[in-house]
């Protein structure tokens, strides 16, 4: 037990305190027990100290499990979709996984909102990024992260051929403390203007921002506040989600074999759900689990998937 640290911390500090003095004692009734007049004495107290330091360590353990807790499962999260392979189906569905979640996060109750959205040429979303606000939004969205992958006929398909088309999605949390700090020398910084909303003022000015962190490659757009400053602190909260999300899917990867929690690897190349149109079909492939009425899902009465997901809950995957 750090007690330094713990000092550091107003939740834990005077806790802290209560254990250094505890520790204290301890050391001065060791040293009574060698004198044999004071050893049993000593010995009662020892023990009493000893129960107290054990409560007051339980104590300093509950609320550092607490704020974990708290940490991890963020009210805030940053959801990105991309079109994956399949052209302009696939953009097409990146934008119907985006209304799903918009659909869904609305009957949550939660604070939708978007930060940068580039289309394709029939207005599906090559790449799209929302910010989403709410109660428990991380601790249900958390399983979305991965590749989905859709099956059906597109409307331009004039052989009733089925085609198969993917788009990834990513949940990023935004946590209040991260463990690194991103070095200014590390970024390019590009202005453009934005073209949406926002007034003519938007158009005229270079409002919109993109940000290069150039150790890993990752490139982060903020085109929808009203200022280019505002923009920029956009971009930078979510590349610093980007970065420990990368980090954190480092982490698993090493671990993998010995995660408790076997949900996948909250990695975005990981294939997670297929969306059946032919057989009106959603199947998890993670938990081997299939729901019917896929339009009813897509429009975002995904309830009963998110929880099968939160339980861990399993079934039998029909192919």
């Amino acid at each position: 037990m750090n007690l330094e640290e713990l000092k550091k911390n107003y939740e834990t500090s005077y806790l802290a305190g209560v254990f250094e003095h505890l520790e204290q004692q301890e050391k001065e009734l060791v040293e009574m027990q060698k004198d044999p007049e004071l050893k049993e004495m000593a010995q009662i107290e020892l023990q009493a100290i000893l129960e107290q330091k054990k409560n007051t360590e339980k104590q300093i353990q509950d609320i550092l499990d607490k704020d974990k807790e708290e940490e991890e499962m963020t009210n805030e999260v940053v959801l990105e979709v991309r079109a994956g392979a399949g052209g302009d189906e696939a953009s097409l569905f990146a934008w119907e996984l985006a209304h799903m979640y918009e659909r869904y996060a609305e009957a949550q109750g939660w604070q939708w909102k978007t930060n940068y959205e580039s289309k394709s040429d029939l207005s599906g979303y090559k790449e799209a990024s929302f910010e989403i606000k709410g109660k428990d939004v991380y601790k249900k969205l958390r399983y979305e992260t991965g590749v989905h992958r859709v099956q059906r006929i597109p409307a331009t398909e004039k052989n009733g051929r089925v085609h198969t088309s993917t788009a990834s999605v990513a949940i990023l949390p935004i946590r209040k403390k991260v463990n690194f700090v991103i070095n200014p020398a590390d970024l390019d910084m590009e202005y453009s203007r934005s073209g949406g909303k926002g007034g003519q003022n938007v158009n005229k000015v270079e409002t919109a921002v993109r940000l290069i962190h150039k150790p890993t490659g990752l490139d982060v757009r903020s085109t929808n506040e009203r200022s280019q400053l505002a923009n920029r602190e956009k971009a930078l909260m979510i590349l610093t989600a980007k970065i420990q999300q990368l980090k954190e899917e480092e982490e698993a990867k090493k671990y993998a074999g010995v995660r408790k929690n076997q949900i996948g690897t909250g990695d975005r190349s990981e294939k997670i759900r297929t969306y059946n149109f032919s057989q009106d079909r959603i199947t998890d492939h993670r938990i081997k689990k299939s729901w019917h009425n896929l339009p009813k899902i897509l429009e975002g009465e995904m309830d009963e998937i998110i929880s099968a997901l939160e339980s861990g809950e399993t079934g039998n995957e029909e192919e």
